[in-house]
């Protein structure tokens, strides 16, 4: 599916955000190599979850404005139901996580 100019700016925007969880992962690694206090390591474990999470939002909301907005305005109901029972999959599978 092709996506609109401001679909394009929202995947420039969380590659911004996925480099710097990048970051936060690999300084993660050097706390554990470097011997770390426990809880400052586990701080950063739970900082770098919070990017994460906040990431997998901005995808969801994108998602819904242009990719669901799309199928539904194309007047196919086959590609509107299709696009929401994708949705309800994923939140089924991360519900049993």
């Amino acid at each position: 599916m092709t996506h609109s100019h401001k679909h394009g700016a929202d995947h420039k925007s969380q590659l911004t955000r996925v480099n710097k969880i990048e970051g936060q992962v690999r300084g993660i690694k050097k706390m554990i190599e470097d011997e770390k206090y426990c809880i400052d390591i586990l701080t950063q474990i739970k900082a770098a979850r919070s990017a994460l999470k906040s990431l997998e939002l901005s995808v969801l909301e994108g998602h819904l404005n242009c990719c669901l907005i799309s199928a539904i305005d194309s007047n196919s109901k086959k590609d509107a139901l299709e696009k929401v029972d994708e949705i309800l999959d994923l939140l089924k599978k991360t519900s049993k996580s």
